[in-house]
């Protein structure tokens, strides 16, 4: 599923037209991503949650060459499924 389907399948869901349907969901996108600019954590009870986490530099190998190199550290988000969403999936 594209942005496009996931936005006809809201409008769909909520009787919005796809104009605020789009709108809606570009909202959730950008108050999610300040969120976690921010350092907070996204909770959505069932579904999941948003949050950030350090990941440490560390020494990698160039798979073409088998040359060491060095990774550096970053921040990368992190998604940890919400038990309903997790038991609708594993139906």
């Amino acid at each position: 599923m594209n942005k496009a389907d996931l936005i006809e399948a809201i409008a769909k869901a909520s009787g919005l037209s796809k104009a605020d349907a789009k709108r809606a969901l570009d909202g959730f996108t950008d108050a999610v991503q300040s969120a976690l600019k921010k350092g907070d954590k996204v909770s959505l009870v069932g579904f999941g949650t948003f949050s950030v986490a350090k990941r440490n530099a560390r020494v990698g190998r160039n798979p073409q060459t088998g040359k060491e190199i060095k990774i550096p550290a970053k921040k990368v988000v992190r998604f940890k499924a919400g038990s309903e969403l997790a038991k609708s999936v594993a139906k």
